[in-house]
């Protein structure tokens, strides 16, 4: 990326006259999953600083865990003391076979759970920025294998989201779920394993580079005995080394704590999560050094508080240059709860109809490939990803066959029409008030709904001749209204944001 801004200006605030209906929409596409216009409306009125606490609350509404999650909590010491006690191999293979399958009925509830809780409007924001810290601080229901571990190291950094760095980092260093995932069940001593001490500095803080090889084993040491237990996290003092340490050039009988510490106190801490941010939320490209300094120093000095680098970035005019807008790829994520709330459509409760949707998709939520998380960018989109992505907008374009639904989807269904009336595919009303405008006014009314960035003049005749040429009367009209929604929700253009 070649920003058009100087380094010591891109972190200033946004002008007032420069916060407008583009701003807004830009902010809320990348902040959260799309722009809708109601929502465009309430922004441009609140202002960007009032738009921007209210995207990132003080106390933000916590996601609520699904029934599936708190009953194997409640049976997990049950079900591990049936493993410990059964005397023979038949009876340990079928409890184990039990404990998957449940805990992978669990982890599908929660998943449901999630996209339920994230595609509402006043939840995205957050509940992206919980996404975009569980991509750095990585686990992986593929080895961690207990959903009750990964649900609560979701919880973890949910409540220490917005607080300070070094308060989140200790925290997880201490989730259960990490505990597995970095191998700190066999950090001993006498045998020290450097997996979690490697990433604390490479993925979490720091980045390589900024670091030593004997500064990973000796931190290494710092973090023995870190345990985790039936769920529960558990320092064992005995498996602890409590010698002298020299990490980073300073001396001491350091601990866990002491060495994240330490790590803040490095010029690199200053400017490695904003990197992730850039990443994240702005461009697939670099950001040059420089430009980081700036903003690693202001977050440095207001303590690496997660929720004043979240108003520095997203306040900034760095973000908003030209050159940073309608230019980003859609995670699966993005583009199918964008796609929710751009249709005014719910979560259904099924994971045929939106979990299946994002494993072809390419993200499985919960599962990122490997600790560095997900890639994302141009690596989202190929031959067989792109496919799915246009298939999933012609499932929301066509009724719900609940015909085909087993006993158990259709119980999820009824429940979730209970709570109130839900939308789960497009209405055939959807378009009724563009039917009635012309074909160019139609033509701007979809464009402008669900485009990032003005199309091409030839883009824009396209629509517009397609849609001239439906038959002078209501239903047709609606009818191709509606086929230029699946066209356009299907095209390159809406792949960005």
């Amino acid at each position: 990326m070649s920003p058009t801004i100087a380094p010591a200006e891109a972190w200033l605030p946004l002008p007032p006259a420069e916060w407008d209906a583009a701003a807004a929409r830009h902010l809320l596409r990348r902040a959260g999953w799309t722009a809708r216009p109601a929502e465009t409306e309430r922004a441009v009125k609140e202002g960007l600083a009032a738009t921007l606490d209210r995207l990132f609350p003080a106390q933000p509404a916590p996601l609520v865990l699904p029934d599936a999650v708190a009953k194997l909590r409640a049976e997990a010491p049950a079900l591990a003391r049936g493993l410990q006690g059964a005397t023979d191999d038949q009876e340990r293979r079928r409890l184990r076979r039990e404990a998957r399958e449940r805990t992978q009925a669990a982890l599908q509830d929660l998943s449901l759970a999630w996209l339920q809780y994230a595609a509402q409007p006043d939840q995205a924001a957050f509940a992206k920025w919980v996404l975009f810290l569980s991509d750095v601080y990585v686990v992986g229901i593929e080895k961690v294998k207990n959903t009750v571990l990964i649900a609560d190291h979701y919880d973890l950094l949910a409540r220490h989201a917005l607080g300070p760095a070094p308060e989140l980092t200790k925290a997880v260093s201490r989730s259960p779920a990490m505990v597995v995932y970095l191998d700190l069940n066999q950090n001993r001593p006498d045998a020290p394993n450097e997996n979690f001490a490697r990433e604390l500095f490479e993925l979490f803080v720091l980045g390589e580079g900024h670091y030593t090889e004997a500064d990973i084993k000796q931190a290494a040491r710092a973090f023995t005995g870190y345990r985790q237990l039936l769920g529960t996290y558990r320092f064992a003092p005995r498996q602890h080394d409590g010698g002298v340490k020299t990490v980073f050039g300073e001396t001491g009988r350091f601990g866990g704590d002491d060495v994240i510490d330490l790590a803040y106190g490095q010029p690199a801490a200053a400017t490695f999560l904003p990197h992730e941010l850039v990443k994240f939320y702005l461009s697939d490209q670099p950001l040059p050094p420089e430009w980081l300094v700036p903003l690693g120093d202001e977050w440095r000095r207001r303590g690496f508080h997660l929720r004043e680098l979240a108003r520095l970035f997203f306040g900034s005019r760095l973000f908003y240059a030209p050159e940073n807008r309608g230019d980003f790829i859609k995670s699966p994520v993005q583009f199918y709860l964008g796609l929710m709330q751009d249709l005014d459509l719910d979560v259904t409760p099924l994971a045929r109809t939106a979990l299946v949707p994002l494993r072809q998709m390419g993200q499985v939520l919960f599962d990122p490939p490997n600790v560095r998380g997900w890639v994302g960018g141009r690596n989202w989109i190929n031959s067989s990803t792109l496919a799915a992505r246009r298939q999933l907008v012609e499932a929301l374009f066509r009724p719900l066959r609940e015909e085909v639904l087993n006993a158990d989807e259709q119980r999820a269904l009824a429940a979730a029409r209970s709570a109130g009336p839900k939308r789960f595919t497009v209405e055939r009303t959807r378009f009724a008030a563009l039917a009635p405008l012309d074909p160019g006014a139609a033509t701007d009314g979809l464009l402008g709904e669900f485009l990032a960035l003005a199309p091409t003049a030839p883009f824009r005749e396209q629509v517009r001749r397609y849609l001239a040429s439906a038959a002078d009367d209501a239903t047709h009209r609606g009818e191709r209204l509606r086929r230029a929604a699946v066209i356009l929700l299907q095209s390159p253009e809406y792949q960005l944001c």
